[in-house]
């Protein structure tokens, strides 16, 4: 796989807490899905991550991401005569007004605000879930896309979604799920799409277990543990709002990478991740969904395999 000609994006890059410094963006390592297993498995393990170009047709991406939009477009956050496939925003209209969906704002239970769980034959396309079962080898018995899958749009210049793990969502089953992050449509480099703290599911599992050893010496149970963890993280189930001092305190670079229709992105539940603002010159409505699969022969968190109801702690 070819990889760009510079290690550092010229395009200036925005997140929650400002502008990224030059020092602290690097590049995705782009993947095959045609490229041997063992070595994808390696490169998973070792990076956290791993960004596969082309693994669902563009065309099929391109028809859910219409569907939506022309689903959308009644509302009328769309720019008048553009086609619903291109989500174009409407630049006249207060953005405010149309906040996205899971771009970080939260609701007074601190949940994220709006959210769309959306179902649709596209979450189970053969192509992405036959190599997320070979690429897991769990099995064709045992592999499970959860039926919760949330659906996210990110408006031009409103708030990005803050840093995180999945894990952080997840606590109620083992912590061995596969999140696949799907782009619905291309994102440019300042378009809002995701961007990942480098080697950094090694940093989330050190979170999550020095939360756990004070948790025990306090003398919490296990359930006592999982919520109380929950509640002291920022709203929504963030490590910070900005990126760009989490990275800067932890010493570690964000990788970012422009994304085509039919990219898709997979990563453990410890990877930390978060995205850019969205400044799309065209002003291009940033879609995508996260999709999680499990082993279902090992205990996994069963909230996610129901609609979200108020009360679960997700």
């Amino acid at each position: 796989m070819a990889f760009p000609s510079s290690t550092t994006p010229s395009t200036p890059l925005y997140v929650n807490d400002g502008l990224l410094n030059p020092e602290q963006v690097g590049y995705l390592h782009p993947s095959s899905p045609d490229e041997p297993l063992d070595e994808l498995r390696s490169r998973y393990l070792r990076d956290g991550y791993l960004f596969l170009k082309g693994v669902i047709p563009r065309a099929d991406v391109l028809k859910a991401r219409e569907a939506y939009f022309s689903v959308l477009c009644p509302s009328g956050v769309l720019a008048p005569g553009t086609a619903p496939v291109d989500g174009i925003f409407d630049a006249f209209k207060d953005k405010l007004d149309y906040p996205g969906i899971g771009a970080g704002s939260t609701d007074a239970n601190g949940r994220p605000r709006g959210g769309l769980f959306y179902k649709d034959d596209f979450c189970k396309h053969p192509a992405l879930h036959g190599f997320v079962s070979r690429f897991t080898g769990w099995g064709a018995d045992n592999i499970l896309a959860l039926r919760r899958t949330l659906l996210r749009n990110n408006t031009p210049g409103n708030k990005a979604i803050g840093v995180h793990y999945d894990q952080i969502f997840l606590r109620h089953g083992e912590d061995t799920s596969v999140t696949v992050w799907v782009p619905m449509g291309d994102i440019a480099l300042d378009g809002g799409g995701l961007i990942y703290l480098k080697r950094s599911h090694e940093l989330g599992r050190e979170i999550e277990d020095g939360f756990y050893e004070k948790a025990t010496e306090t003398g919490l149970t296990e359930d006592e543990a999982k919520n109380a963890f929950n509640r002291n993280m920022m709203g929504g189930g963030l490590l910070a709002d900005g990126p760009r001092e989490f990275g800067e305190s932890h010493g570690r670079r964000w990788l970012v990478t422009e994304f085509e229709a039919g990219d898709v992105m997979l990563h453990t539940p410890y990877t930390i991740h978060a995205s850019t603002i969205n400044h799309s010159p065209k002003n291009t409505i940033r879609l995508g969904t996260d999709l999680r699969y499990v082993n279902s022969s090992r205990p996994y968190d069963a909230r996610w395999t129901n609609d979200y109801t108020f009360g679960d702690e997700v």
